[in-house]
């Protein structure tokens, strides 16, 4: 298999760099959470106030609490054997109450260490896309993308089919997939077009060459092209750098403790990786699944509609609970309970969880997820204890 992915590779250097660019930037395991390291970045800034978490009683209990996934195959095991064994969990918050009543490094992390948070970012994204409604720079979710990007309107006519509302719930049509292994030649062009998004050096030009497999709305598929399109459609309706936008109405407002990183396709080009770009500390990701559990509110500050935050946390069976970038889903046949919590879920099991029902928002960064426990059922189940 290693000699028939280098002949692919040296037939695609004909075409393409990314694949050779991915591997000499990341290596064959591809991109960690320190990878920004790497990469051209932009900066959100955060501003002069900082908001910090109250510390309320520690809930020791937690350590010693039992769970069991039977999906994995898990025996009972502890909360803290579940986050040793192989899961790589390097830092983990829980709010409760408004205020943090567990808080554990592991290894080198502590309350200061920056994690990329892959596809968490599509979260926060769809929050700036809120956002960018509630300022009047998005008329409607279900404007068609061309209202916004009028480029494609000389192209495939199934963009002025596409919408908003199919970005946020992956519903684009698009011929694009998520792959990050070759396992037949058929991967091939798809790991390219990846390779491409994440290591190329202008988006704005690889949408414009993109066809659809299918008519926009009809098929759920997840797939990180349709939010890169969703950041260049709040970039051009805005007339704000991703970056800037993100900064002034939420890292700002928010107090958040530290300026954070998103990763851009060129300095030419400067166009931010709203798909999974986003690098930040874990008391500022809680925040974030603070501000959702408080229905857009922030110390008394609007940042984003109650509407927005209530259409985002709507169980949508019509797409498998996936709604606005956003998981609202059982998982391969875990029974949801009633009043359970929603979350926002990246690569090397990145989360914010949040229960509303429970006051109750979890964090988790890591380097990996190796374990047997799928994070966001566990922490559901931690829940129901509150």
């Amino acid at each position: 298999m290693k000699k028939l992915l280098l002949f692919a590779l040296c037939g695609l250097a004909f075409t393409s760099c990314s694949i050779i660019r991915a591997l000499r930037t990341d290596g064959k395991d591809g991109p960690n959470v320190f990878s920004y390291q790497k990469r051209e970045v932009d900066t959100i800034a955060n501003g002069e106030e900082v908001f910090v978490f109250p510390v309320g009683q520690r809930a020791d209990w937690i350590d010693s609490f039992y769970f069991y996934h039977k999906a994995h195959g898990c025996d009972s095991m502890t909360f803290l054997e579940a986050m040793n064994r192989k899961s790589n969990t390097q830092g983990l918050l829980i709010i409760h109450d408004d205020s943090i009543v567990y808080e554990r490094y592991w290894g080198d992390f502590n309350a200061d260490t920056y994690a990329t948070i892959f596809s968490v970012s599509k979260s926060i994204t769809s929050l700036m896309c809120g956002i960018a409604v509630d300022d009047g720079y998005i008329h409607s979710i279900d404007d068609p993308v061309t209202d916004y990007l009028p480029e494609l309107k000389k192209k495939d006519p199934m963009w002025q089919k596409l919408t908003i509302r199919h970005l946020l719930d992956m519903k684009s049509g698009l011929d694009f997939e998520d792959t990050y292994e070759f396992t037949s030649w058929k991967d091939i062009k798809m790991l390219n077009a990846m390779s491409k998004l994440n290591y190329g050096h202008d988006i704005r030009k690889q949408i414009k060459g993109l066809k659809f497999r299918c008519e926009p709305g009809t098929q759920l598929r997840y797939e990180s092209m349709t939010s890169a399109i969703l950041g260049v459609v709040i970039e051009n309706a805005s007339g704000k750098r991703f970056a800037d936008y993100l900064s002034e109405k939420v890292w700002q407002p928010l107090g958040m403790e530290h300026y954070a990183l998103i990763n851009i396709d060129s300095r030419k080009h400067d166009m931010a990786h709203a798909f999974g770009g986003i690098t930040m500390t874990l008391r500022d990701l809680a925040k974030i699944g603070q501000l959702y559990l408080n229905y857009g509110l922030w110390e008394g500050k609007r940042i984003v509609s109650e509407e927005w935050i209530r259409q985002t946390i709507t169980f949508d069976e019509n797409s498998h609970g996936y709604n606005y970038n956003w998981y609202n889903i059982s998982y391969e046949g875990y029974t949801r309970p009633e009043n359970s919590g929603y979350y926002a879920y990246g690569i090397c099991a990145q989360t914010i969880y949040v229960n509303p029902y429970k006051n109750l928002v979890i964090v988790r960064m890591g380097r990996s997820n190796n374990g047997c426990a799928f994070l966001p059922v566990l922490f559901e189940q931690l829940s129901m204890q509150y």
